[in-house]
């Protein structure tokens, strides 16, 4: 066989592989599914109904509206690079934490970053003496909200109600596909972790009597809890009130799985504060979501839980280098994201 004819050969037996290789790949519908806690997103108007003048946007002496629509931009910004590796676009649904109302999150998704992906905001005003709430973003043509509700935890201290964060539940169609999902954002650590832990159960027990109000209507409901915790995944809010399972093989029909508690073992972390590293946001999935190994992509499944922490959301210099690069500090303005990596994972379906 002469070289002309060889190479002919070579040519049309890579056509054939191509094309056979091109019929058997499984191709998937990928859409990602993301929180962020977006530290301290107030605008730049006093609201005399809340406590917002000790945020820091109204602690700020000068330049405000620059400061504001410049946070605006970055982290719209951020929001629209989550998960774009894979799914080719940002978040088909974005849970949020520490915003001061809806005004900020519909200057968020009209960003030059997001306003194509025209997305829709579910979001209640929260009894949060500093008036920061939770909320949920989503694509319109990829979920479509049913029914949402909040629930506040029912939590006292020294006789006295805690005005928390509401806890966000929404339910609707990622597709075809209902699923419900829980924004969280419990309360902090203030006064150290022992002293507040059963402030952070109480939050945990609500999280439980929400998931069984969804499963006593559907039996196997494709549950997701999302949000900033204030808690690591070993702390007992998570392993003696939740029990989540570390493992995929534990995971029973009622139980809870937490991808991220192998993540928080490694060393990975969303925040850190005092040099203490912490992995307080998660995403939380129900058995239904969860390949445990049959490879049974017929329906959504997770394909895989990460931490978004880019090194341009990172501190590239002085006492915080690494830290998450956060807005405020010591007063002012940073220049920064948010004092949060966003967390992510993927849920995939075989087309």
């Amino acid at each position: 066989m002469n070289n002309k004819k060889t190479y002919l050969f070579i040519i049309i037996l890579f056509q054939i592989c191509t094309s056979f290789s091109q019929k058997n790949e499984k191709k998937y519908t990928i859409r990602t599914i993301a929180f962020y806690n977006l530290e301290n997103l107030f605008d730049t108007i006093n609201d005399l109904s809340i406590n917002d003048e000790a945020s820091p946007m109204m602690e700020l002496k000068f330049n405000r509206s620059k400061v504001y629509w410049d946070k605006i931009d970055k982290l719209a910004s951020t929001i629209a690079q989550i998960g774009l590796e894979e799914a080719k676009t940002s978040p088909a649904i974005i849970g949020v934490s520490e915003v001061e109302n809806r005004s900020v999150l519909e200057d968020l998704i009209k960003s030059k970053h997001l306003i194509q992906k025209k997305y829709g905001i579910v979001h209640y005003d929260s009894p949060d003496k500093r008036g920061i709430d939770v909320a949920l973003l989503y694509q319109k043509k990829y979920f479509k909200p049913l029914h949402h509700e909040v629930f506040n935890p029912n939590i006292y201290k020294n006789n006295r109600k805690v005005f928390t964060r509401d806890q966000l539940l929404v339910s609707g169609y990622l597709d075809d596909e209902l699923i419900h999902i829980i924004v969280n954002h419990w309360p902090s650590r203030s006064g150290g972790e022992p002293k507040s832990r059963p402030l952070r159960e109480k939050a945990a027990y609500q999280n439980i009597k929400i998931i069984e109000k969804i499963r006593a209507k559907e039996e196997n409901a494709k549950i997701l809890t999302m949000g900033d915790f204030n808690d690591d995944p070993n702390n007992t809010s998570f392993k003696k009130i939740l029990k989540t399972k570390r493992k995929k093989k534990n995971v029973g029909v009622n139980d809870i799985y937490n991808p991220y508690e192998n993540l928080h073992r490694k060393g990975f972390n969303t925040l850190a504060y005092r040099d203490n590293l912490n992995l307080f946001d998660m995403i939380l999935i129900s058995l239904p979501l969860l390949d445990k190994g049959e490879k049974d992509y017929s329906t959504y499944k997770m394909y895989k839980a990460m931490i978004f922490n880019k090194h341009f959301l990172s501190d590239k210099k002085g006492k915080y280098k690494g830290y998450p690069f956060r807005s405020f500090s010591n007063g002012g303005y940073t220049g920064g994201y948010s004092d949060h990596y966003p967390v992510y994972m993927y849920l995939i379906k075989k087309i």
